[in-house]
């Protein structure tokens, strides 16, 4: 291979990896020069002449004259006979400059130079796409699908990069099709050896965050600050706005008539329901609003522990608590708070834990974790609603009502 063939080989790099022709060279140089050292065990003495708009090379080794009987650095000095050959007027303690070849370095060698070459351009291109995309963290993106695995969806950006969305990532009910657009936030970006791997997700809070900046423009422009965001994605979401101008409604701004504004962000996150709710650093208000469509009767704080008892109707309860809990676990992460729920006139209910002679406790359990931890608070819920909201049977559910209350019935 010619040296100016070497350059000519690998333009395609500078168009298909957007590599510029001058950080070309500079690696071709880099990997040049690690072939000489391979070859000569150094590099020092050797000048390498890249010209990238004529696209030529040239390597020169750079030696000194020495008595033919004197040798003792073969790649430093060259013997007076063989320097004569090249020029027949050298003398003793001139300096040669003579052209090396690349089949000087031999077969082997060559190939090897190509392929660290190769090697490097795909280094440099990774780390370029590793730089571009660190700085997108946080932001949404969007690429198209270009092959669904059990675990992820693989897609593709404009330029070619590939982007992982996992399973995990994706609200339960997306569904894509190959070659359709998907949006997400870049959540994080690694190397994992030489190859960057860009993650996307569905499911972070700070993908509504970014989808709310989008479409509303108060968000946008600062007028309306996003103080948290709460999800279980695509079931509900609960999102604190405030805004230090007065005249504006944040809530109002971001729903819009009629829930106009928030449509779009609904539909994306798969009808996710999504809570708006006026911030406010009167916490008993907050966790008031945070409990919303709930209507509270009365809160007790106890800011030590970071726990909220909350008294409602017996009729609030359930709205309180929402579907399979997801409610009053959405209120309880916006505050920050542990928000117990009790019910007005609940001296006359009885704790579940007192059935646990006659109920499995990890039944009572199950009660508990949707907020139902009396037997009135059970009684008062439709069976097929409690069917909904808990892991249990309806057989199993049947059975505690029966107990539940032959209780009252005594």
């Amino acid at each position: 291979m010619e040296n100016i063939a070497l350059i000519d080989s690998f333009s395609e790099f500078k168009d298909d990896k957007l590599i510029d022709r001058v950080t070309l060279m500079a690696i071709l140089e880099d990997v040049l020069r690690n072939a000489l050292k391979k070859k000569y065990g150094d590099d020092d003495n050797f000048d390498i002449i890249i010209n990238p708009d004529k696209g030529d090379l040239e390597i020169w080794r750079n030696r000194i004259v020495v008595a033919d009987d004197e040798v003792e650095e073969p790649n430093q000095e060259i013997a007076l006979s063989e320097a004569q050959k090249i020029e027949p007027d050298f003398e003793v303690g001139e300096d040669v400059a003579e052209e090396v070849k690349l089949v000087d370095l031999g077969r082997r060698s060559i190939l090897a130079l190509r392929q660290n070459l190769i090697s490097k351009i795909h280094e440099h291109d990774n780390t370029n796409i590793y730089k571009q995309f660190k700085e997108l963290e946080g932001e949404i993106y969007s690429a198209e699908v270009h092959h669904i695995r059990h675990r992820a969806i693989i897609l593709l950006d404009d330029e070619g990069n590939e982007i992982i969305l996992p399973k995990d990532k994706q609200i339960p009910s997306d569904f894509f099709r190959k070659g359709e657009n998907v949006r997400g936030i870049i959540e994080s970006v690694e190397l994992k050896g030489n190859k960057p791997a860009i993650i996307m997700s569905r499911t972070a809070p700070a993908f509504l965050e970014k989808l709310f900046e989008q479409e509303i423009p108060e968000v946008f422009d600062g007028l309306i600050t996003i103080k948290n965001v709460v999800r279980i994605p695509g079931e509900k979401a609960k999102v604190a706005v405030d805004s230090y101008d007065d005249r504006i409604d944040p809530v109002g701004a971001c729903v819009g008539m009629k829930g106009s504004r928030i449509h779009g962000i609904v539909r994306e996150l798969g009808n996710e329901n999504i809570d708006v709710i006026n911030y406010t650093n009167n916490l008993q208000l907050f966790i008031t609003r945070a409990l919303s469509p709930a209507r509270v009767t009365s809160i007790k704080l106890d800011e030590e522990n970071k726990r909220a008892e909350v008294l409602l109707k017996p009729e609030e309860v359930s709205k309180a608590i929402g579907r399979g809990g997801h409610n009053i676990r959405l209120a309880g992460k916006l505050t920050g708070y542990e928000i117990d729920v009790f019910r007005e006139g609940a001296e006359e209910d009885v704790e579940l834990t007192e059935f646990s002679d006659e109920i499995e406790g990890w039944i009572i359990d199950e009660f508990s974790k949707v907020g139902l931890d009396t037997a009135k608070s059970v009684l008062e819920q439709d069976v097929d609603d409690l069917v909904k909201r808990t892991d249990l049977e309806e057989e199993t559910i049947l059975d505690v009502i029966r107990i539940l209350k032959e209780e009252f019935e005594d």
